[in-house]
């Protein structure tokens, strides 16, 4: 048996690499106790703090306090001053962990890995019988944290950016159309269209009950409740009406057969109407997605996207990481002739689709 030659200084590498994943993962727990105890909030603009005087604000414990704060301190997520024994929150690593409204706010997005972990079970089976695992068989943090990670960034990129990026769309949600958000989760898309523009009515849709449920409290207090409604129903579902937009907001991708679901929004499109896709950001080939985001990304579809997907019959598996590529093909074969990449992020691709 051939026995390899170890290079210590690339073994010592990545096992400290390993280490920095392992801490990482810690990280996260204390920034999810961070967030969930008030702890950034009271530390975001207060200038160097002490921990009795954090336990004091919070009405936390001062033992668990300082040592919640010297982890934060050993992370680099706080900075220590030894000579006043205090600790601060740069107004920089607020906007991330403290500003609930800023779009680089990420506290949530650590409830996605911790769902994760409490279905492990569920994966392994999953892994081993190639079953699916649908959305609504994971931790209800999934859920959660999903739609508050991605709410800040459309709330930062939809109306602005996205939606004026598609030819006459605007003015066609400023003149009155009806509005299709497939896949709608808890319901923030649907609520900043409505909100930006009043002359048009949204109906969103999501497979998932509790989801709706939630939605529809997340439009309670919005001044276009009156123009919001919101109905369990698969994207193959979708009701009769002439939608004159089409919205999939990273759903797409997690869908068991997506070509049905695209040539369902076709059928229900009204002449001259558009569908937006919104996808995770990702290039055709595997080798180009070799990056922090498509790590981010292959996990997350790994237990995720595609064990959604294939809960629903896994006619296509698509993942997190099509790529345009796949992506139009799909609306090719549901009978679409359009398909054009219209803006992009760091995170996500965003294209204009039309027959």
């Amino acid at each position: 048996m051939h026995t390899p030659t170890i290079d210590r200084n690339q073994l010592e590498a990545f096992a400290t690499r390993a280490i920095g994943d392992i801490a990482s993962a810690y990280s996260g727990l204390m920034v999810g106790l961070g967030s969930k105890l008030g702890l950034y909030r009271a530390l975001d603009g207060a200038g160097p703090t002490s921990a009795a005087e954090l336990a004091r604000r919070t009405d936390c414990a001062e033992r668990y306090v300082r040592e919640w704060l010297n982890a934060q301190a050993a992370a680099g997520y706080l900075d220590y001053h030894a000579a006043s024994d205090t600790y601060e929150l740069s107004p920089e690593h607020a906007q991330v962990l403290a500003d609930e409204e800023s779009p680089y706010f990420i506290a949530p997005a650590w409830d996605l890995p911790a769902a994760l972990w409490a279905g492990e079970a569920k994966t392994l089976e999953a892994f081993r019988t190639g079953r699916g695992v649908a959305w609504g068989e994971h931790d209800p943090r999934l859920a959660c944290g999903v739609a508050a990670f991605y709410r800040n960034g459309y709330r930062a990129h939809l109306v602005s950016q996205w939606l004026p990026a598609l030819d006459g769309v605007v003015a066609a949600l400023e003149r009155g159309i009806a509005v299709a958000d497939v896949g709608c989760g808890h319901g923030h898309s649907t609520r900043l269209m409505a909100e930006a523009f009043p002359r048009s009515r949204f109906f969103g849709f999501d497979a998932h009950a509790d989801s709706i449920e939630a939605a529809l409290r997340n439009v309670e207090a919005s001044s276009a409740a009156q123009r919001i409604e919101f109905a369990v129903a698969r994207a193959t579902e979708v009701p009769d009406r002439q939608y004159g937009l089409v919205c999939f907001f990273d759903t797409l991708h997690d869908l068991g057969d997506p070509i049905a679901a695209a040539r369902r929004a076709r059928e229900v499109l009204a002449p001259g109407g558009s569908v937006l896709l919104v996808e995770p950001f990702a290039h055709d080939r595997v080798e180009q997605n070799l990056s922090l985001v498509g790590q981010l990304y292959y996990g997350g579809s790994t237990m995720i996207c595609c064990s959604h997907a294939l809960s629903e019959g896994g006619k296509l598996v698509l993942g997190a990481q099509a790529g345009p590529t796949r992506l139009a093909d799909v609306f090719r074969k549901a009978g679409f002739g359009h398909f054009r990449r219209a803006a992009e992020t760091p995170f996500n691709a965003i294209f204009e689709v039309r027959p």
